[in-house]
This record gives C-alpha cells, sequence and structure tokens, in this order.
C-alpha cells in the first residue's frame, strides 16, 4: 500500500511535521500536550532519522555538502557537513511552535516558518546553538569520502541553482545586508556581550563590514557552513573538534530575508548584523544528528582489521623501508620520523604534555629543503588525513597572525595559522630564516611557536585577557643548525647518502600504512613492575655517568621506548623495545658531537 508518508532524505521536514503533530495531536491543546512541554527535547523525529540512516543504511545516500555537491543539492533535503568548530556563535532564539488555528505548528530545523504565524500569544520560544565550521585546515583530498551521483532533481531546481550561480560564482562573498531590522523575539545572545540593539546605522554598518573581513582569508575552494544545533548539551561540542553533522539544508538565492512590518516573527531570524552570513552564500544546517570525527574516521573504505602483531609487524617494515628511502637511505631519521607519526599527546600532567615528540631534522639548507622536504611534505600528504606547512621566514613572523583573536566589533572569533584540530601535522621550514630584527608581532609569534612546541597549546587573543587550548599537534621542524625558535623535543642530524627519487607507492600500500598509522597510534600502552625496575636502575646509571642528563631527557627515552613498542602493535614495554629506545638515543647522540 505504497511507502511511508514521509521521505527523510528529500523531505526532512516532512518527517519532522508527522513526528510533531503525533507527539502533539491535532485537536485543542491539552495541559499534557502543550508544546513548551518539548522544549530541549526531542518529541520522537530523532529516532526516525537514526532509523533511517542506520538500520536502513540511509547514510550512504545522504550526499556530503561541499562545493561541488552544493551546484544541485536540494535546499531543505538532508545533507552531511564534515568540518571543525571554528567559532561558537552563541545562541538563538525562536518561534519554536506557534498556533495555527486549532493546530500546533512547528518551526524546529527550519530559517523561516511555513505556515503563516500572525501575532497569536499562544506561541513558544525556544533556543538553539549557533556554530561557524569550517573544511578542516589541511585535510587532504583522498580523505574525502566518494559522493553519490547527482540525484535528478526537478527542473526547477536546476533552474534555481543556475540563476544564482550566475548572480555569484562565489560562495565565500560574504556581502552584508545593512537593511536587516531589528526583532525583540530573536535577540542573539553571547558569552562577551553584544552592542545594543540601538546603536546606529553606521555602527551596525562597520560590524557587518568586520564580519566580510574576518572570512576574506577562507579558501574559496573549501565550503564554509553555519550549523545550528538543537537540544544538545554545550559539553559536547567544543572549539576546534572535527565533527559531521547530519541536518536539514537551508542554501537558497530566493529566501527572503527582508521582513514584513506586519509579521514581525515571519523572518524575524536574521535580524541581527553580527551573525547575518546571507544564506544565499553561506549554507545553513540544522542539525538531526551529529558525531565526532577521529583519524580513524578519515579512511575511507578501510575495513577496522584488529591490531595483530604479525600484520602490524609487515606494516611497519613497509613503511619503514619507504620512509628511509624517501629520506635518502638515512635509516636513523627514518627511525626518528616513525616514531614522531605515531607521537600523541596522551595524558597532561600539570604543564607537561605526555606523549609528544617534536622532531627537528638539521643540516638542511634551501637547496637540500627542496628535495627532500618537499619528498616529506608529499609523503605526509598521502599518510595522514591533516597536514600544514610553515615557511618561517622573518617576514613571515612579523606579519603573520598565528592565533586566534577575539573581534569584539564584530564578535566574532578570527581565525589563526594555529588554530588546529587535534591529530593535524605541522611542517616549519625553517632554513630560509635570515638574521633581522622581529617587530611585536614577530616576538608574539614565536612566543606562540614555543609554547605550542613544548606544552601543545595555543594562547587565544580575547584582547583584555588570553586563553590557552589544549592542543595536539605533531611539528616537524627543518633547519641548518638546532632551531632556537622552535626547539623540539629530539634533534637529529639529517645526513642522506642517496638522492635518487623514490616511486610512488600502490593504492593498497598507502592504505595499509594510514591504517596503521591511524591504529597503532590509539593504541593503550603500560609499563609492567619488572621493566620497569630495569628502566630505573638504566635511568640512574646513565645519570652517573653524564650529570647533564636531566628529567626531559629521560621523558623523551620513555616516550621513544613506549612508541618503539607501539610500533610493533604490542601494548606494554618489553626489554627488547627498551633497549632499542637506548641504542637509538646512543646513535642520535653520535651525530650530534
Amino acid at each position: 500500500m505504497g511507502g511511508p508518508p514521509y521521505d527523510c532524505l528529500a523531505n526532512p521536514l516532512g518527517a519532522v511535521r508527522l513526528a510533531f503533530e503525533k507527539a502533539i495531536g491535532s485537536e485543542l491543546e491539552t495541559p499534557s500536550t502543550h508544546p513548551s512541554a518539548f522544549n530541549g527535547k526531542d518529541w520522537g523525529a530523532l529516532e526516525l532519522f537514526r532509523h533511517f540512516l542506520f538500520q536502513e543504511s540511509g547514510l550512504s545516500q545522504v550526499p556530503i555538502l561541499n562545493p561541488k555537491t552544493l551546484r544541485w543539492v536540494q535546499p531543505n533535503s538532508l545533507v552531511r557537513y564534515r568540518g571543525m568548530i571554528q567559532d561558537m556563535l552563541g545562541n538563538e532564539f525562536y518561534a519554536g511552535a506557534y498556533k495555527d488555528g486549532n493546530l500546533w505548528r512547528t518551526n524546529k530545523f527550519m530559517d523561516v516558518s511555513q505556515y503563516p504565524m500572525g501575532s497569536s500569544p499562544d506561541m513558544c520560544i525556544w533556543e538553539r546553538r549557533l556554530l561557524y565550521c569550517v573544511p578542516v585546515p589541511g585535510q587532504n583530498s583522498w580523505t574525502e569520502p566518494s559522493s553519490e551521483m547527482e540525484p535528478n532533481w526537478s527542473s526547477q531546481t536546476r533552474e534555481k541553482r543556475r540563476r544564482m550561480d550566475d548572480e555569484d560564482n562565489d560562495p565565500m562573498d560574504l556581502v552584508p545586508d545593512d537593511e536587516i531590522k531589528s526583532s525583540p523575539i530573536t535577540k542573539k545572545m553571547r558569552e562577551d556581550g553584544l552592542p545594543s540593539p540601538s546603536q546606529s546605522r553606521d555602527t551596525k554598518t562597520t560590524s557587518s563590514s568586520s564580519i566580510t573581513s574576518t572570512f576574506q582569508s577562507v579558501d574559496k575552494d573549501n565550503l564554509p557552513c553555519l550549523v545550528k544545533i538543537y537540544d544538545s548539551p554545550e559539553s559536547e561540542l567544543k572549539l576546534n573538534d572535527v565533527f559531521e553533522f547530519i541536518g536539514v539544508l537551508t542554501f537558497d538565492s530566493e529566501l527572503a530575508v527582508e521582513k514584513d512590518d506586519n509579521d514581525e516573527l515571519s523572518n524575524s531570524f536574521y535580524d541581527d548584523a553580527l551573525v547575518h552570513l546571507p544564506p544565499n552564500k553561506v549554507p545553513r544546517l540544522h542539525c538531526l544528528i551529529h558525531r565526532k570525527l577521529a583519524v580513524q574516521d578519515f579512511l575511507p573504505g578501510s575495513p577496522i582489521i584488529q591490531p595483530k602483531p604479525h600484520l602490524v609487524k609487515e606494516t611497519r617494515e613497509a613503511l619503514f623501508r619507504h620512509l628511509t628511502a624517501v629520506l635518502g637511505n638515512d635509516e636513523v631519521a627514518a627511525h626518528f620520523v616513525l616514531l614522531h607519526l605515531l607521537s600523541k599527546v596522551h595524558a597532561r600532567v600539570d604543564d607537561v604534555a605526555v606523549g609528544k615528540l617534536s622532531l627537528n631534522l638539521t643540516g638542511l639548507n634551501k637547496e637540500s629543503v627542496s628535495v627532500f622536504g618537499t619528498r616529506l611534505s608529499d609523503t605526509f600528504k598521502n599518510l595522514l588525513p591533516f597536514t600544514n606547512c610553515m615557511p618561517l621566514t622573518l617576514e613571515y613572523l612579523n606579519i603573520a597572525s598565528l592565533a586566534p583573536k577575539k573581534d569584539y566589533q564584530a564578535n566574532r572569533l578570527v581565525p589563526g595559522v594555529l588554530q588546529l584540530p587535534e591529530g593535524s601535522h605541522l611542517m616549519v621550514d625553517e632554513t630560509r630564516l635570515e638574521s633581522g630584527s622581529l617587530n611585536s608581532t614577530g616576538i608574539e609569534n614565536t612566543k606562540l611557536l614555543k609554547n605550542l612546541i613544548e606544552f601543545q597549546k595555543v594562547e587565544y587573543d580575547f584582547q583584555y585577557y588570553k586563553v590557552e587550548m589544549a592542543t595536539d599537534v605533531q611539528l616537524l621542524i627543518f633547519s641548518e643548525g638546532k632551531s632556537n625558535i622552535v626547539p623540539a623535543d629530539v634533534i637529529v642530524p639529517f645526513q642522506p647518502s642517496c638522492l635518487e627519487s623514490t616511486e610512488m607507492p600502490v593504492a593498497e600500500a598507502l592504505e595499509g600504512w594510514r591504517w596503521y598509522l591511524a591504529t597503532v597510534r590509539s593504541l593503550p600502552h603500560s609499563i609492567g613492575s619488572e621493566i620497569q625496575k630495569v628502566v630505573e636502575d638504566d635511568l640512574v646509571a646513565a645519570r652517573q655517568m653524564d650529570r647533564s642528563l636531566g628529567s626531559r631527557d629521560f621523558s623523551r627515552w620513555l616516550t621513544m621506548a613506549r612508541l618503539i613498542s607501539s610500533s610493533f602493535g604490542e601494548t606494554s614495554l618489553s626489554k627488547e623495545h627498551w633497549e632499542m629506545a637506548k641504542e637509538m638515543e646512543r646513535l642520535r647522540r653520535e651525530r650530534l658531537k
């Protein structure tokens, strides 16, 4: 007798409306079914979507929102968006439910009401959070999941898209709208406060211009998204976290933003110029379901395999051979690069980020970096989901915006280069750094880099105060001598013996290495009481032989030993791997002499 009365993919708002009507009933309101009881709660709509997405395998049918799919995806349909939370815009009030005659309607998961609301006192004001999300900085192309083929949307929708493209092909051109009128119902609430609604028109124009400049640094090949979050605890979503949001798309060149004075509430969602990102420029996504993504979630098509020791060992050997070839047959450097790629912050004790292993390859100049630096950069782009490069020149230090800064005039967090998500890799090229003077910006940037590499923290500038944000970024530095600007945990003089280029690995090998790095990096690890006694005795003996050794050296040895053990798929330290760590340290110190 036909299909279900709703289509979660093409008509998600119909499914929401159906669930609401079932929950509220179609008769006159009763105390037990008043919509105010639904504020902050789900009335059954999310269960419909969870069933469709995860039990009926509908997730693969949901298009992924990006610049390509945006040209054909249908407004008010279900989409997926993967991105990093770059800014939290605060909360927004909206008319969540209202009475249309004897029927209750809902505006949840919508920008604009589908029915006239009038000025009825029977109205429920609800709240939602606004997140400004961007594609993950440095995300490599192989991580992009394959999108479905373009569906056969109606010709009307295609024509609308075509007109939108003719008007402006640049989805990142944020044009402020000075004609927005204020509404007493939908005042945005923010942690840092807002200018009063009675501000002059000139002030409002300046604020809008600040918004425009805030986003001009965004890559035009990427697509930002304003995500609206419903009924979710604030602790679930944090700045710089990477999420997949599944929800209702609003992106329409014909969406009205001017209000009728006689129907104040109908389009009052755009009353605040400070967050007015035009809906025909920056898509809105009314989130139904969200999930935090880990590195493993960016491995397309990779099967979930248990990290069995023999399989891990084979993959390790193949990857090590490849790294050795990339590094001109320098096995010592290849060993340290492998450990560096497996490092992560797994604990914080006071100001110590336990588990990090930043690496400084020395003995490089402009010419050798152009060879080996390029090789390593290409290798990391093929192996790691998020990779970034920083050309550390005097000019760059003096003008770059490394830390995010709060713009109180626009009430926005202006992004910085070091606003990176957990699991990012940052390659710093110091070989082009020449002598000269640092200005105040350059001095501040050097402090930011030292703070990042030593404590894995970045100071966000809120003008009147600074906030330290914990991060987990792998740093690799190229330099001629020991870097004083970015002092790494491990300094390895680079000694290649071969300049021949390496062949591109086959796709199957790359998939295996990606799986290896993502899986092994997340393995738990411990040190048994027996081997702990061996380690303690060796550290005491080393201290007696060399009084210059300190706690930082011993911490580095333990980190190296743990990473060596993990690189073989082991979850507890063995004497064999402890001896390997000591031998690697011996070879490294010999080179330093």
